[in-house]
């Protein structure tokens, strides 16, 4: 089982991060070719009771590096959540792949089993095996944010689908 902790989390973390990155770096050029600056979607929100653009793309990165972090008893980067420029959002998405890239599959493998308590809102802690906590909470929680992320940049206009959000930039 502790094999499921390295091969479920880091390579899909990567590569849905990456997906992302792709997504955002074509909303980037989208903007630029259609004459708006893409800064117009840092804030935008799909319902007034949602969280922002900006809001979808820290959460999903943090669940990704923060689920990491957990499992594997390592120091998370601290990001300072300022990030108010669409460019920060990408270095973000990229600084978050590079340090989860910097993490082994033995050192998450070594979580097998660990109990990981987490904060649940902003009043509540919630304690899951890892493997649970990985597979039925951060990851559905960082695939919840990528797809509002799609979803907000694709009720915008962005020409974006299917294969964009699952493969990204990855050859065919």
């Amino acid at each position: 089982m502790s094999a499921l902790l390295s091969s479920a989390s880091i390579p899909v973390f990567k590569l849905m991060l990456g997906n992302l990155q792709f997504c955002l770096e074509k909303a980037q050029a989208d903007a630029a070719q259609r004459g708006f600056d893409p800064q117009v979607f840092v804030d935008y929100r799909l319902a007034p009771d949602m969280l922002p653009f900006k809001k979808q793309v820290m959460i999903a990165c943090d669940a990704a590096k923060l689920c990491v972090a957990r499992i594997a008893q390592l120091e998370a980067p601290k990001f300072e959540d300022n990030e108010s420029e669409f460019a920060q959002l990408i270095a973000r998405v990229a600084k978050t792949v590079e340090w989860i890239s910097s993490v082994s599959p033995e050192e998450m493998d070594k979580g097998a089993g660990r109990e990981i308590t987490f904060p649940v809102g902003k009043t509540m802690t919630k304690t899951m095996k890892a493997e649970d906590y990985l597979t039925q909470w951060a990851l559905p929680n960082m695939f919840f944010h990528i797809t509002t992320t799609y979803a907000i940049l694709r009720h915008n206009g962005v020409p974006l689908g299917k294969i964009d959000y699952l493969a990204g930039a990855v050859p065919a």
